[in-house]
């Protein structure tokens, strides 16, 4: 996917297991990074050596595989989901789509941000995901 493409959605599924390894890593923060196929964030990145505690997760940009990333997603412990100056910073370098899910993480405890810290409306989308054959 070209890295200017429109995002017009998330996959339910992937929003799913965003919130789900957000609950498996509590209390400590879950990262990773967002990709997308054709406009639909489908897939999440996660970098070897990323660094996560109750306060942040580092991410090790420097790990990244040579793809586009099309944002960021990491979890706030807490309920808050507005992003801090460090998320903005982060959010500066990887893409512009940023998603922040909070304590409980449930489907109504995230936003998606721009990469300057405005929230925009992203869309959960039924997607039916097709079986990549392994080579």
């Amino acid at each position: 996917m070209k890295k200017n493409a429109e995002i017009i959605g998330i996959a339910s599924d992937t929003l799913d297991f965003i919130l789900e390894a957000s609950k498996s890593t509590y209390p400590d923060e879950f990262a990773g990074l967002l990709e997308a196929k054709d406009g639909i964030i489908t897939d999440i990145l996660l970098l070897p050596g990323t660094e996560s505690s109750e306060s942040n997760a580092v991410l090790k940009l420097f790990m990244m595989p040579n793809i586009s990333a099309v944002g960021s997603v990491h979890s706030h412990p807490s309920s808050v989901v507005r992003p801090s100056q460090a998320d903005l910073h982060m959010f500066s370098k990887t893409g512009t789509h940023h998603i922040i899910v909070g304590h409980p993480y449930g489907r109504n405890n995230w936003k998606c941000y721009d990469g300057s810290g405005q929230p925009i409306k992203l869309e959960v989308l039924d997607v039916e995901f097709e079986d990549e054959e392994l080579l």
